[in-house]
């Protein structure tokens, strides 16, 4: 059965995948508990000045001066920044280990996904999930909730403080809440849905670049800077147009904030002025209150950032999940491959990438142990979604696929994938060393006397003693420091040393010229012998050698049989024999021609 997506989260605000988030990514709690404390210390110390300073203001005189309480006030307020400074690191350790976690958890998702999942997803979408969604929850953990908690906290007990001192004034200043929240709450909405598009804009953005960047060979060759630019600018002009809206958001919001709490200001100057006048309370007292008001007014601005900073998170928090919520491949799951070493079935194998259009009808044919099967047939036949089946990347709709007896889906993925060796035309290599690439997948130490022998048996070994760092040298970001005949090389040699039991053969020599293409030839018969091989075949040499030549046309196995015996019965297959000898032809009258351009 085909691998499905289990259902997507909605894209809406919701703090409780937020909060599975978090706790799944296992964060540091007594960190977070210290810290939360040391804020909440320094805010308690910060609700103490008030009283302290309407004490002073009240009784004032050079004789009266305390200095046994002035020194234990500056002692409070070195102790409050301290324990100031200890919470914003301790706060920013854990963010960051929740941010690690998320991503430690997003990686480990990423690496057992289905192959279908990178079908339908960009590249740079995936890697904004890891980067720019991650660091959004990051910034609201180490650099918004200490503000949140003890701005609140700083709220609660000024006004407990000041409904003790004037329950009046404080009723006035209750007033301007209701206000702010109805400026507050459409404005917050209006940022969560800023926030989103900017995530989507900014991931499609990362796309664009990783797909230009990773292939700028491609784009100076074909003259495609200018059409580039002009996507690449697309972009950047969506991402500053959401950044506006933002900057229009918060343009309203400040100065409407800003507003509000200047006139409660002077309501309250006024009033307070008029109850000190007539003795209703004193100006310490006038003073305290006034004091305690910006320890309201203050926290209000944090807040207010706070929900800001969470619209981002849940924008943020809703495409990680959708990641972390894919179905995934369970590459442990199943039994151990005991014989590989067995005859291979597809039986009426019907497979389709979309509902409706099947790619494979009803193939049924078998690969007999330790022989070559040649796969031939116009492009877009199918030809390399049996390989993706047998790799098992896909699974197919009807039908079965069996090693022996046993169906291949009942073995764990990892067993499976290591009784195979896949060689391609584009030989794909990563930026690192060239042992490195033929050690690849690996999980053992590999010798140098194993190394040495799997580049000799890939005719690799020539052209890598020649080299200045041997097997250290660095190959290049895919490769690109080797030639193509050395890369396919490599390839060769990677797949010698797993020694599999079972090989498949992209046509590894198409793309090459006809020097390299003998020695691949002669690499490809070492890794070929005695193991059961696929081969799509592109060129006559290697369908004339193969035990069992399937033609494929249109997703339908039209024949099979021998060279001779297709030759015999099979008119497209003598097109496509009578095609490879007309290009035999053109490369014998005109030998100084490679074979790549011939075969274009």
């Amino acid at each position: 059965m085909a691998v499905t997506r289990k259902e997507e989260p909605k894209g809406k605000s919701n703090w409780r995948g937020f909060t599975r988030l978090l706790v799944q990514a296992n964060p540091p709690k007594l960190v977070l508990s210290i810290a939360l404390g040391l804020s909440i210390i320094s805010t308690l110390v910060g609700l103490v000045i008030p009283l302290f300073t309407k004490n002073v203001v009240d009784s004032f005189s050079v004789s009266s001066l305390n200095w046994t309480q002035i020194s234990g006030m500056a002692i409070a307020f070195v102790a409050s920044a301290i324990a100031s400074g200890v919470s914003v690191y301790l706060l920013n350790y854990a963010g960051q280990r929740v941010v690690a976690g998320i991503r430690d958890r997003l990686w480990k998702k990423l690496l057992v996904l289905p192959v279908s999942y990178y079908d339908n997803h960009q590249t740079g979408d995936t890697i904004s999930r890891m980067t720019n969604d991650t660091g959004v929850i990051k910034g609201l953990i180490a650099e918004h909730m200490a503000g949140f908690v003890t701005g609140s906290i700083s709220i609660v007990g000024s006004i407990v403080v000041l409904l003790y001192m004037d329950w009046k004034m404080t009723l006035i200043m209750f007033s301007v809440f209701p206000l702010a929240f109805i400026i507050l709450f459409p404005l917050g909405r209006q940022m969560y849905k800023i926030s989103k598009g900017m995530q989507a804009e900014t991931a499609s953005f990362t796309s664009v670049l990783n797909r230009v960047l990773s292939e700028i060979r491609l784009v100076k060759a074909a003259n495609a800077e200018p059409v580039e630019y002009v996507e690449g600018t697309t972009g950047i002009q969506k991402l500053f147009k959401f950044g506006l809206k933002e900057g229009r958001v918060q343009a309203l919001m400040t100065p409407l904030i800003t507003f509000v709490m200047l006139m409660l200001f002077v309501v309250l100057f006024g009033y307070g002025g008029m109850r000190v006048a007539s003795g209703a309370i004193s100006a310490g007292q006038l003073v305290a209150f006034m004091l305690y008001l910006f320890q309201i007014v203050m926290p209000i601005t944090q807040i207010s950032q706070f929900f800001n900073q969470v619209q981002k998170t849940m924008g943020a928090t809703d495409t990680i999940l959708k990641v972390l919520d894919y179905e995934e491949e369970h590459p442990n799951n199943g039994a151990s491959v005991t014989n590989a070493s067995q005859s291979i079935h597809f039986d009426q194998v019907t497979f389709s990438y979309k509902e409706g259009e099947p790619v494979l009808k009803n193939v049924s044919f078998a690969m007999e142990a330790g022989k070559v099967t040649a796969i031939v047939g116009p492009s877009g036949s199918g030809k390399t979604t049996l390989f993706s089946l047998l790799e098992r990347f896909y699974a197919q709709q009807n039908g079965s696929i069996t090693l022996g007896p046993d169906g291949i889906s009942q073995f764990s993925l990892v067993s499976w994938r290591s009784q195979i060796g896949y060689v391609s035309q584009e030989s794909p290599l990563i930026a690192g060393t060239i042992r490195d690439n033929i050690c690849y997948g690996l999980q053992h130490e590999v010798t140098m006397e194993e190394l040495k022998r799997a580049s000799q048996m890939a005719y690799a070994d020539a052209f890598i003693e020649e080299l200045p760092q041997k097997y250290d040298t660095e190959v290049g970001e895919r490769g690109i420091k080797l030639s193509g005949g050395q890369r396919q090389r490599i390839a060769i040699a990677r797949a010698l040393l797993r020694d599999p039991k079972i090989l498949m053969l992209d046509e590894a020599t198409s793309s090459l010229d006809s020097k390299s293409e003998v020695v691949v030839q002669q690499a490809l018969q070492n890794l070929m012998r005695g193991r059961t091989t696929l081969v799509i075949a592109h060129r006559l040499s290697t369908v004339v050698d193969a035990d069992q030549i399937i033609f494929l046309d249109k997703g339908v196995v039209t024949g099979s049989g021998t060279h001779q015996q297709l030759l015999e019965y099979h008119e497209m297959y003598r097109e496509f024999a009578a095609q490879q000898l007309q290009l035999q032809d053109q490369l014998s009258s005109d030998p100084s021609e490679s074979l790549t351009e011939v075969h274009s």
